[in-house]
């Protein structure tokens, strides 16, 4: 089945991300520390061995497996050869299927799934506002419903905006060029860039300076391994949307999502909702 709500070149590049930066080398405290950041809204003592849910762009699995131990079946559901990484990584779980299909085309069933969570991908799809429609047309009424947005720097400076202005002019270009020059080109921008700017961070928080307003001070206790991670997904993908909190909130509601609560510290924007 052919989805339109789906970009090819996207979906192609995320696969040879996933494939080259396979998350084997995150290490296991910074993998957990990650989780956390990203899941301390989620109501996980709604869920246990009897619930099932669905990881909506899975990635290299690198979500799943903290997910998997908690419920009874997890739905791995990637459109891209990432699918096979998560295969990979996560081949040590029992309850985990997989499927190599987009958030519109799955097979899992509508109304089946006691939770679900879709990080880091909606607003890499054509229409996000779409995409998440989907995504909850799969949740039992009351089920909880995790997101991350990327954020349209709502809660910075006006300076702040006008840095990532130019990134994404950076980001426009970058985008088009062959992978392994994208490669390339994103590890220097690791090295040169988001190292200096996480660690001069860190030391300035040591110095008992708010650092809430530093460029990349979200990475200033990351590995590198991290920076050049993100660095690819940052620069190397040629579509994204951005929201504010107010419009992530008003597309949550729109969908049916009802008691949503955000999480207030980065990354932003994390999100958790319920299903009326």
């Amino acid at each position: 089945m052919k989805d339109e709500n789906l970009d090819s070149k996207v979906v192609e590049d995320f696969g040879k991300e996933w494939s080259f930066y396979s998350q084997d080398e995150l290490p296991k405290r910074e993998s957990e520390e990650e989780f956390l950041n990203y899941s301390k809204i989620f109501p996980f003592n709604i869920i246990g061995t009897n619930s099932v849910g669905a990881d909506f762009g899975c990635g290299s699995g690198r979500w799943a497996k903290h997910f998997a131990p908690k419920c009874k079946k997890l739905h791995c559901i990637d459109p891209s050869d990432a699918i096979n990484v998560a295969k990979k990584n996560l081949r040590n779980f029992q309850n985990i299927s997989f499927e190599k299909s987009s958030i519109s085309t799955n097979f899992i069933e509508d109304e089946s799934l006691d939770f679900a969570y879709c990080l880091g991908v909606l607003h890499h799809t054509p229409d996000p506002e779409l995409s998440m429609k989907d995504c909850v047309l799969k949740l039992k009424q009351g089920a909880p419903f995790l997101i991350y947005v990327y954020y349209r720097f709502d809660n910075q400076p006006v300076w702040y905006k006008w840095i990532w202005i130019i990134s994404d002019l950076m980001r426009r270009l970058i985008c088009k060029l062959p992978h392994k020059i994208k490669l390339l080109i994103t590890l220097f921008i690791a090295v040169f860039v988001y190292l200096p700017f996480s660690r001069s961070s860190l030391l300035v928080e040591k110095l008992r300076f708010d650092v809430k307003s530093w460029p990349l001070s979200h990475y200033r206790n990351k590995s590198f391994y991290t920076m050049k991670t993100d660095a690819l997904d940052r620069f190397g993908t040629k579509l994204e949307f951005r929201y504010t909190k107010k419009e992530i909130k008003e597309m949550m509601q729109r969908q049916g999502l009802k008691d949503i609560k955000f999480n207030e510290g980065p990354p932003f924007w994390c999100a958790v909702g319920y299903k009326g």
